[in-house]
């Protein structure tokens, strides 16, 4: 029975912002890239670094999917309409926008800085607001309307002491709510995934002890270590025909760490 899976992903054309990685391993917005691509997606993959868009571009490409790379600085309102007006011009439509960009902050309102705090809430939320901006009137456009899917954090409603940073995943999900009842008449989908700590280049490339990796383990539920397939996976499932009835909702993704008093790590 579930040999031919219609997820009507099929020629839909997706923009993955923050398609690239921390390092040439597999981050949230590469697995998405390559998920949606295995699925039919023609996928734009966009990133600041570009060499590391490339490198997505070029797994997918392995795979024999179909995807391109633009490099570009989505806190930039001209950078944003640049990559909406290519996914139009290259493919002749929008349907899937997946807002993978963010940076993280680990101090208290006491010790962060407000040079750090304006950066922050300029990278986490800014490039949401643009790419969602240009990117919503050519899903109308097409008359088959869209989805678009805002990677929030666990933090955002479970704290662990990243006070800005979990400041900044809680206006995520407001944004999201927002946007979903702004669209919904057009037949846009906006939701929201919210990882838990999940393993990826983000985090272990600052470093991590193989004692903190099996704390962070233990805290989920199900005592097992979640990566960024399983984001990829519900970014895929946002998009896709099987969750049509669902907008404005927060997707968490962290094996029940929410529902643990174990420490995160």
């Amino acid at each position: 029975m579930y040999d031919n899976l219609d997820l009507g992903l099929i020629n839909k054309v997706a923009i993955v912002a923050g398609g690239g990685s921390a390092n040439e391993e597999i981050g949230n917005g590469r697995a998405a890239a390559i998920l949606l691509a295995e699925a039919g997606c023609k996928v734009l993959v966009v990133d600041k670094n570009e060499k590391s868009a490339n490198q997505t571009v070029d797994i997918i490409r392995e795979k024999n999917g179909v995807a391109m790379s633009v490099g570009g600085d989505l806190t930039i309102a001209g950078e944003c309409k640049k990559v909406v007006n290519l996914s139009i011009k290259t493919w002749g439509r929008l349907d899937i926008l997946d807002n993978n960009i963010g940076i993280d902050s680990r101090l208290s309102v006491v010790k962060e800085s407000e040079e750090y705090w304006d950066r922050v809430m300029d990278i986490n939320l800014k490039p949401i607001f643009l790419m969602s901006k240009y990117a919503i009137p050519e899903m109308i456009n097409s008359g088959q309307g869209g989805s678009i899917i805002n990677i929030s954090s666990i933090s955002a409603t479970r704290p662990k002491g990243y006070t800005v940073y979990s400041a900044s995943k809680g206006a995520v999900i407001s944004l999201t709510k927002a946007m979903a009842v702004d669209h919904g008449k057009n037949g846009i989908r906006v939701n929201c995934v919210l990882p838990g700590p999940v393993y990826t280049p983000m985090v272990y490339s600052k470093g991590m002890s193989e004692e903190l990796r099996s704390i962070r383990k233990r805290a989920s539920l199900l005592e097992i270590e979640g990566n960024a397939w399983d984001i990829g996976k519900a970014v895929v499932y946002l998009s896709s025909n099987w969750s049509k009835y669902i907008t404005g909702q927060n997707l968490v993704v962290d094996g029940g760490c929410s529902y643990s008093s174990r420490p995160r790590g």
